[in-house]
């Protein structure tokens, strides 16, 4: 009699690998898609799909030529195939809470909140911790941390994934800027540089837009950098995150009534199984630190 633990050669060689690039295909629908996002070639998805497909002895994926959607079979492994791969980066998880502060955090944070506040005030938790490597992700996006995309993740607004802890840093606050020739104009003439209509939506673009009323804009654009550029140049005025232009002596706050009244909340993100690691703990102490000491300029 077969022992029960014993499994036929073929489905016993099936590894992580083969799930992910089952479930790459699933979601991209196609080989190129899938190749895309794994960075390899279409023909070694293919190939890596046709060795599992013989494995387990089914058949997956309809070969169209406009893609490759899941069979019925291929349907019925997808969400078991999402455990797995959930399981998988959850071991991965539990492994890095469980080491000491030595390795890499990666943090995934608003670019220009990166660039402009955070980054230059990392200096001193790298003399305290020389033996942790920074990976610091800018990105507009929310990275996915039941994923893996990163350790931490710094959020304009409360995180709402279920399973995240959540810790909330500070408040951003806005104010208007501009250079001292725009300071030294009657208020009925000023210009104004903001977001365009890919982030009207932007609480801080719609604040912008009532107080312009009808007043022109000179330049718009979806980079808080450009705005902030354009700002010190003198092409017009910006509403600003305060943290952006602290000691900037190129700018100044204009004196206006109402003052800008939009705050954005900033939140800290984390997987618990990942919290319970030191280094990722002694990060997220170092940036709720650094936001608390900039109180003032935030």
């Amino acid at each position: 009699m077969q022992n029960s633990t014993d499994l036929p050669t073929p489905i016993a060689a099936l590894q992580w690998d083969d799930i992910r690039y089952f479930l790459s295909v699933a979601r991209g629908g196609s080989l190129s898609e899938a190749a895309r996002t794994l960075g390899v070639q279409h023909s070694t998805v293919a190939r890596r799909i046709d060795a599992m497909e013989q494995a387990l002895g089914v058949r997956l994926f309809d070969r169209l030529p406009r893609g490759w959607p899941l069979t019925e079979e291929g349907r019925e492994l997808v969400e078991r195939a999402g455990r797995i791969e959930e399981e998988a980066h959850g071991f991965v998880r539990a492994a890095r809470g469980a080491v000491t502060l030595q390795g890499t955090v990666r943090l995934s944070v608003p670019p220009v909140f990166g660039s402009h506040f955070l980054v230059p005030r990392l200096a001193a938790f790298r003399r305290a911790y020389p033996e942790v490597l920074l990976d610091v992700v800018g990105e507009t996006r929310a990275a996915n941390l039941f994923r893996h995309e990163a350790d931490l993740s710094v959020r304009l607004s409360r995180p709402q994934e279920a399973g995240l802890a959540a810790r909330r840093l500070g408040t951003m606050r806005f104010a208007l800027y501009g250079t001292p020739e725009w300071a030294a104009r009657r208020c009925e003439q000023w210009e104004f540089i903001g977001y365009n209509e890919t982030l009207a939506e932007a609480p801080q673009q719609q604040w912008l837009v009532r107080f312009a009323q009808d007043r022109p804009f000179a330049l718009v654009t979806n980079d808080l950098v450009s705005i902030y550029r354009a700002c010190q140049a003198g092409m017009g005025i910006a509403l600003l995150p305060r943290f952006i232009v602290d000691g900037d002596g190129t700018v100044q706050e204009m004196s206006t009534q109402p003052a800008c009244d939009v705050e954005r909340e900033i939140w800290l993100a984390v997987h618990p199984d990942v919290r319970r690691s030191p280094r990722v703990q002694a990060v997220a102490d170092a940036l709720a630190e650094a936001v608390r000491e900039a109180d003032g300029a935030m």
